[in-house]
């Protein structure tokens, strides 16, 4: 993997550049839509590619591994030949699923045993078994295995945990390093720094990260209940170390609000369930603020989604027509509420990037977080 750095933004930490991978470029900043078990929920993978324009996708380690399972994927030759997909994809490493999703789990130095959320069936996750699964998945890029601490999180567990996070890292590396990929082409590992939201921490996490030397790097922990203010804090002190010649990734972030904000921070790369889990309860965000499709105010509003977007779904299709699709909990709803979400994250990160390119994006940026959180 390469990146190529291209331009920063003169009044902020904004950068914007290129990712080289096996499957194609990625042009940063860039919003990876989830792909949790090798769908993005609700659309098509020639959705993704000719309406969305989405550049790189998510899968995840502990929903594939639970299902198909390994023996499936590595029988298709890898997840992008499984799902059909030609472009990048990224591998989370499973850890933040076996601490959110398993009610029963046990955290040693060895790895984490878990009980699937499927059967019951009990697993454990080693840093080099975490390794072995994303090399049979196959993603372009793919993440260590590390501890998501929870919000909040008391000072003495937090640093135990980051202590722990850095020596499983450790091993992912050197079990990383002595394996190869299965399918013919290059994969490149992320590390992932933790530290809560203790400066010191994140401080100690980012130096060790950065000195790990690898091509990327990610940003963990964050965005999990913690306010934005605190949010924005450690981003900034972790950008501040990590090195600027390899991309940043701040893991499962956000609105588009926080990606805007985190982008002035210099990072380069988001992924997040939001557009997605909300268009299909009724949400849409928009260059003008969010619309809750299922207030009555939209019942008998025939104008389109959004008459400025070049997504065909959003000029066709009517507020009131939505509206009735979500209230009839029609399958076409969460479709094009999902498709319109989607879309309008790529359009942000896109414009986002041109700005920074022109050297506009400082005063740009100001003017639409005021916008983008308006309820409509």
């Amino acid at each position: 993997m390469k990146f190529n750095l291209q331009a920063n933004d003169p009044l902020s930490k904004a950068r914007a550049g290129t990712i080289t991978t096996a499957h194609g470029e990625i042009q940063t900043p860039i919003f990876m839509p989830v792909g949790t078990a090798g769908t993005v929920k609700a659309v098509h993978q020639r959705e993704l590619k000719q309406d969305i324009d989405a550049q790189i996708i998510l899968g995840n380690t502990y929903h594939l591994y639970l299902r198909p399972g390994l023996e499936t994927l590595e029988q298709a030759g890898g997840l992008h030949q499984f799902i059909g997909w030609d472009r990048p994809i990224l591998t989370d490493s499973g850890g933040y699923q076996v601490y959110s999703l398993s009610k029963v789990r046990k955290i040693k130095e060895e790895g984490v045993t878990f009980n699937s959320h499927i059967d019951g069936s009990k697993h454990l996750f080693t840093p080099e078994y975490a390794m072995d699964i994303q090399r049979t998945i196959g993603a372009d890029i793919i993440m260590a295995f590390d501890e998501c601490t929870p919000y909040p999180c008391d000072y003495t567990y937090a640093a135990e945990s980051v202590k722990m996070t850095h020596r499983w890292l450790k091993r992912c590396c050197t079990h990383f390093d002595n394996t190869e990929p299965k399918y013919g082409f290059d994969q490149t590992l992320f590390p992932i720094v933790q530290g809560s939201v203790y400066k010191d921490l994140r401080i100690k996490s980012a130096e060790f990260i950065a000195s790990m030397g690898r091509e990327g790097n990610a940003i963990g922990g964050l965005s999990v209940g913690e306010p934005a203010e605190e949010m924005y804090a450690m981003t900034e002190v972790v950008c501040d170390i990590l090195p600027s010649d390899k991309p940043r990734y701040l893991m499962g972030v956000g609105t588009p609000v926080n990606i805007l904000e985190n982008i002035a921070l210099g990072v380069d790369m988001f992924d997040c369930v939001m557009p997605t889990r909300n268009a299909r309860n009724g949400m849409l965000f928009t260059r003008n603020g969010i619309i809750n499709i299922r207030n009555k105010k939209w019942e008998n509003d025939f104008s389109a989604l959004d008459a400025e977007s070049d997504l065909h779904a959003d000029q066709v299709t009517s507020k009131a027509y939505l509206r009735h699709l979500v209230h009839s909990k029609e399958m076409l709803g969460a479709q094009i509420a999902t498709l319109h979400n989607l879309h309008f994250y790529l359009w942000l990160v896109k414009q986002a990037r041109e700005k920074i390119l022109t050297g506009e994006f400082y005063e740009w940026k100001n003017k639409m977080v005021k916008i983008l959180g308006n309820k409509l």
